[in-house]
């Protein structure tokens, strides 16, 4: 593991992908400052960071594209996996690798607060909570991107379904007011969901009998769910569009909430996708 974080590390920055990351994490850090700190005068340093998280949507694919995608259109994954590591070792190494190319340009931010409480009344316990917060859910976003790019030999593939999906999550929240709150919306959103779940353990086992075994496992829990508490029901569409938001949860941090769910759910969708990348390296392994 240690080996392929290394070698990760320099390509990041034997290239100009790790310099034009922080490049543009500490111009845009810096213009949220300029408006919100020193135009507006407001001591509110998470609001910087609040103003700068739509930055994921740009840097994340930018600094995950070419993980994985290279390596399987260069055929250097085989070489990876003719090593004496494991497929959780490298999922793990890479994913530490970018983990540290996002943290680099944020030990820069984090002097941000302590100097603009030399000039105002700034609470450092806010700003750091928020900046721990910003943390947790960019390596959540980090390990998302990894995973789609193990799904693709194109980076450009890659980095455009990466993207969309932020954008997805970053307005998930916003668009849960326009979705059917009914009991029969929730329904066939459940339905669609379970449709896709089968499709994903098609692809990961290329399986059409565990993929309709899944199928029939989720339609048989939405019959009983819907039997023993429909009216639990109502609702449910937008609640679950507003929980899966991970800017949702980062809201909460700067409101001047230390929410220790919210870090619990990042962690868990960190383990979430970095099990999926695993187990796209194991397919690609075998096949």
């Amino acid at each position: 593991m240690t080996a392929v974080l290394k070698h990760e590390l320099s390509l990041f920055y034997h290239n100009m992908t790790g310099y034009v990351f922080g490049a543009f994490l500490l111009l845009f850090t810096g213009i949220g400052a300029m408006i919100y700190n020193i135009n507006a005068s407001v001591a509110n340093f998470e609001y910087v960071l609040s103003f700068i998280s739509i930055v994921f949507v740009v840097i994340i694919p930018l600094l995950t594209m070419r993980v994985i995608a290279e390596e399987r259109r260069q055929k250097t994954d085989q070489l990876l996996y003719s090593l004496p590591i494991t497929s959780a070792e490298i999922a793990i190494g890479k994913f530490m690798a970018l983990l540290v190319v996002f943290l680099i340009p944020l030990v820069l931010v984090a002097a941000y607060p302590l100097i603009f409480a030399r000039y105002g009344d700034v609470y450092l316990p806010t700003s750091y909570g928020s900046l721990v917060a910003f943390i947790f859910m960019g390596a959540a976003f980090i390990s998302m991107g990894m995973y789609i790019s193990s799904l693709s030999e194109s980076q450009g593939i890659a980095a455009g379904i990466c993207i969309a999906f932020m954008l997805f999550n970053y307005f998930c929240a916003t668009l849960a007011d326009y979705v059917s709150a009914t009991i029969a919306g929730s329904l066939v959103a459940l339905g669609i969901l379970c449709i896709a779940l089968s499709l994903i353990v098609k692809f990961m086992t290329r399986s059409n009998i565990a993929a309709v075994i899944t199928f029939i496992l989720g339609a048989a829990g939405i019959a009983a769910f819907y039997y023993i508490g429909g009216d639990s029901l109502e609702n449910l569409l937008p609640n679950i569009m507003k929980n899966l938001s991970l800017y949702e949860r980062f809201n909460v941090f700067v409101n001047g909430v230390f929410d220790l769910t919210g870090i619990v759910y990042y962690i868990s969708v960190i383990a979430f996708f970095l099990f999926l990348s695993i187990q796209s390296l194991e397919k690609r392994r075998y096949n």
